[in-house]
């Protein structure tokens, strides 16, 4: 029987990721990874060649988990994502459990997450937080409402750069204004940026530059 490695991979720069996860991917036959062509980026950079890459995103899933579950039984299989820990609000939760069910051994290779990068750096307290992953395009009122029990609580999630002001200004409409808020941007990469302050002031710093680009972490804590 083989065992499925789930794999973290860099957010942004390319040369965040451990020896173990460089030495996996050396040894393994087969990949599963979302998209073929970002997961090749990372392969060539490392000099890792000759690997059968498996297509495995969030539609193919269902598609996908039989044919990884029969590999499985004679070969190793490496599990990564486009970027960070597989199943942190991407593909690879329902590969585990399966997994797991049939008693083949799943080992975790520790690395990046924008999650607890974000955290970090943001300067707001970590002893406790909550991850929501994306937040809802509709409805989003109402779930912010939800949150407003979450008192001593950092609370994070994903958002899109085209929605990060409309999320902002609904927030100003649920929280109050001096909330501690920050906005991590393009982590890791050239461009990586923080903005903290109040919502107040995070909201009127990002409306100020007009196009806002890149991936965004959204933290905050009542």
């Amino acid at each position: 029987m083989g065992k499925l490695y789930v794999i973290a991979t860099p957010i942004g720069n390319l040369g965040d990721i451990t020896y173990r996860a460089i030495e996996i991917l050396k040894k393994v036959n087969f990949i599963a990874c979302e998209d073929t062509r970002r997961t090749m980026i990372l392969l060539n950079h490392y000099g890792i060649k000759d690997k059968k890459l498996l297509s495995y995103y969030e539609p193919k899933e269902s598609l996908q988990v039989p044919k990884i579950l029969k590999l499985l039984e004679k070969e190793d299989v490496a599990l990564v994502s486009d970027a960070g820990m597989p199943s942190i609000s991407d593909p690879g939760y329902k590969l585990i459990k399966q997994c797991i069910q049939k008693n083949i051994p799943v080992e975790v290779i520790p690395g990046p997450s924008a999650v607890t990068t974000a955290l970090v750096g943001s300067g707001l307290p970590t002893d406790r937080f909550l991850f929501v992953g994306f937040l809802p395009k509709k409805g989003l009122e109402g779930y912010l409402e939800e949150l407003k029990t979450c008192t001593d609580t950092t609370i994070i999630a994903f958002e899109s750069p085209n929605r990060i002001l409309k999320t902002l200004e609904v927030m100003k409409k649920v929280f109050p204004p001096q909330t501690e808020t920050c906005v991590a941007r393009e982590l890791t990469k050239i461009h990586e940026e923080y903005i903290r302050g109040s919502l107040e002031d995070v909201y009127n710093q990002l409306k100020e530059r007009g196009e806002i680009k890149g991936e965004i972490v959204l933290l905050w804590r009542l």
